[in-house]
């Protein structure tokens, strides 16, 4: 099984599909490139000498793979309990896919352990949005929405970059006269087009939007019609955005209190206004109050409900919306329902056919299932589908350490990726044009995915694996591995749930090109704009809640003077495992780059181009000098595609979303060698 088979040809018709319009990104166009790559994985491979890691990993067939899979899941439930065997997940995994991941943990392993990767990702913005507004969904209008919207504020956001077929969106919008304001410490290229581009020191984004709720509450351009009629809580907001004058806030962020007024002046009065925070927001320790200043903000002005107005954050993953909704996460059952609800777990469990009091609790987030590895109730097997976690895990030296303590891992993926080197067992899995499926985009509008071709002959699909896992495990009777019938289900499980599926199907989605939830019937059109007549709280109204600003968990000092923050490249995408394998993706952009200011460079004597080390608390990383005036000179940028950035991360977590530090760490920066072929 070392060759790859011959691929099918394939006629694909083209078709104006309304989201991107027949745009990709670079990533998207060259997708194809890894259905024959020579490294993709085409049968199982297990350790040739079993519980020892440093054995080299052979091939095997499922049939063996399964009997290891199965005694160490055996064996360890039966020693330290149900706990002790988990599974963390993927944004990427289709609807069906995350769905079933949720169910085979609670059902088929009755544990409370998993979570998955989007915990990294979304989790602080839609702990805002769920707290402020009822719901999280990533928008609460259709993105082209944003080409009708007069003055947008994008804050921690590069779609330009992580997303660009979006962009075409932006771009008409600017052509017709909107004017767009970017919050980020780089000038990117989403800055680049901007009217206005404010550069506050990572980790103040909450002093900034606390800073211009201030003006708008001074300048008499809050909406009070609306702030009396749709909202609660404001008196309290309001008193503490008294202490967020100009002066104190652009001491705090370096964002001139000219921009300050600036910027509150187009929100407010050259309407329709949007505000869309992104990760550079949300990736912090208080990163769900920092979401929810920003939430602050767009109520007060009036914002959200309104035509081409409102507040919105924006996704990243391929399904980073959907995989969050149906049961990946440690605390949630199908349809964004709690697990801690009585009701909710009895409507679930009447739908998988089993007994409420089967459901486990909720289980620990992300980072801390990985920390609590070996721990007293701790994970001892790990199963993980369609996440990198030794790339894409802060701290990522001890995750690594965590997951060689394993007693036995798991890694699902199409390629060998970083963390299925470390793995006991390696299953190959069906890629995107193998597989049939639903996914939810950013919107909230549930697509198909349609099969394309096969997958070779050894490949199954992650749905094939837990179906066949369970019916060794003796669960099988609970579960499918056919997508049409497992999204039957999954409509049934989410009905009556706040993401309710319940009037979608395959049908309607291919009728109409995709059907927004929520549609609770199939009756229902669906629902492309949100809070147009109410918010689905308990009063029915949104709720201001009072947030302040705090430091960040690890600020600047004298060992490590400087602030790093991460985030994406055009060319890669997320931990890099496929695109780092696409050459003309790798061609373009080959190696990781610390992006620094050219003073900044000059004061540790670095050039462009030179290799410099980065240190922070937990880790080193070695990477290329990119010099650029448009960082600020406090602050390195470096990109999370590639091992390495992570080793410096901060994993303070958010306590709300339990989301890590991603976006602001201290660290010391030295040359380390000129750039090869020149004298150092």
């Amino acid at each position: 099984m070392t060759l790859t088979p011959e691929i099918p040809r394939v006629r694909l018709e083209p078709a104006d599909f309304p989201v991107n319009r027949g745009g990709l990104c670079a990533k998207g166009f060259t997708a194809a490139d890894l259905l024959d790559h020579p490294d993709r994985l085409l049968t199982p491979l297990v350790r040739k000498e079993p519980g020892n890691r440093e054995s080299p990993l052979r091939e095997a067939s499922w049939e063996e793979a399964y009997e290891r899979i199965v005694t160490a899941i055996r064996d360890s439930q039966a020693r330290y309990g149900n706990d002790s065997v988990g599974a963390f997940g993927g944004g990427g995994l289709t609807n069906e896919k995350a769905y079933a991941l949720g169910k085979f943990v609670r059902v088929a392993l009755r544990s409370s352990a998993i979570d998955y990767n989007g915990r990294f990702c979304m989790s602080s913005a839609a702990t805002a949005a769920n707290r402020a507004l009822g719901i999280d969904r990533g928008l609460p209008f259709p993105l082209a929405d944003l080409a009708q919207a007069r003055t947008v504020l994008l804050v921690g956001a590069n779609p330009a970059d992580a997303m660009p077929p979006s962009m075409q969106y932006l771009d008409a919008g600017r052509a017709a006269g909107a004017k767009h304001i970017v919050v980020d410490p780089r000038r990117t290229n989403t800055a680049n087009g901007a009217y206005l581009h404010l550069q506050p020191l990572p980790g103040t984004d909450l002093a900034l939007a606390n800073g211009l709720l201030h003006i708008a509450i001074r300048e008499n351009l809050v909406d009070l019609g609306f702030v009396g009629a749709r909202t609660e809580g404001f008196a309290a907001v309001q008193k503490a955005a008294n202490s967020y004058w100009p002066e104190r806030v652009e001491r705090m962020t370096g964002v001139p209190e000219a921009q300050l007024r600036e910027t509150v002046r187009l929100l407010a009065t050259e309407g329709p206004s949007m505000i869309l925070t992104a990760r550079g927001a949300e990736q912090h320790s208080n990163g769900t109050d920092t979401a929810q200043a920003w939430l602050n903000l767009a109520l007060a002005l009036g914002l959200v409900g309104r035509p081409f107005s409102g507040y919105g954050t924006i996704t990243g993953q391929g399904n980073g919306q959907g995989g969050r909704e149906h049961g990946q996460k440690a605390d949630q059952l199908p349809g964004y329902r709690r697990l801690d609800d009585p009701a909710a777990r009895a409507h679930v469990a009447a739908v998988w056919g089993v007994d409420p009091g089967e459901l486990p609790q909720p289980g620990r987030s992300a980072y801390e299932m990985i920390s609590g590895i070996q721990e007293e109730g701790g994970v001892r097997v790990l199963l993980v589908l369609a996440s990198n976690l030794v790339v894409s895990a802060p701290h990522s030296n001890h995750v690594v350490d965590k997951l060689r303590a394993l007693d036995f891992l798991v890694v699902s993926d199409i390629f060998r990726s970083e963390t299925a080197e470390l793995a006991d067992v390696v299953l190959p899995t069906a890629q995107w044009a193998e597989e049939e499926g639903t996914m939810t985009n950013l919107e909230g509008r549930v697509i198909r995915r349609k099969r394309a071709l096969p997958p070779p002959p050894m490949v199954k699909t992650d749905l094939t694996f837990l179906t066949e896992l369970a019916g060794r495990l003796g669960r099988g009777e609970f579960f499918t591995d056919e997508p049409r019938a497992v999204f039957e289900e999954l409509r049934r499980a989410s009905a009556g749930g706040v993401a309710d599926y319940a009037g979608i199907s395959y049908e309607r989605i291919e009728a109409s090109n995709g059907v927004f939830w929520p549609c609770p019937s199939e009756d229902h059109p669906g629902t492309p704009r949100l809070f147009a007549d109410g918010f689905p709280t308990a009063s029915g109204r949104a709720r201001f809640i009072r947030v302040e600003h705090r430091d960040p968990a690890e600020v600047p000092d004298r060992s490590f003077p400087y602030v790093l923050t991460t985030g994406r490249n055009m060319q890669q995408y997320q931990s890099g495992n496929q695109t780092r394998r696409v050459k003309a993706l790798t061609v373009a952009l080959p190696e990781a780059r610390a992006e620094i200011h050219p003073d900044l460079a000059r004061r540790h004597g670095i050039a462009d181009g030179d290799l410099v080390v980065l240190r922070s608390r937990r880790g080193v990383a070695t990477l290329r000098a990119r010099l650029s005036d448009g960082i600020r000179p406090d602050t390195v940028f470096a990109p999370f595609h590639w091992p390495g950035a992570n080793a410096l991360t901060d994993p303070a977590l958010d306590p709300h979303s339990k989301m890590p530090a991603f976006k602001v760490c201290a660290v010391a920066i030295a040359r380390a060698g000129a750039p090869e072929g020149t004298d150092q």
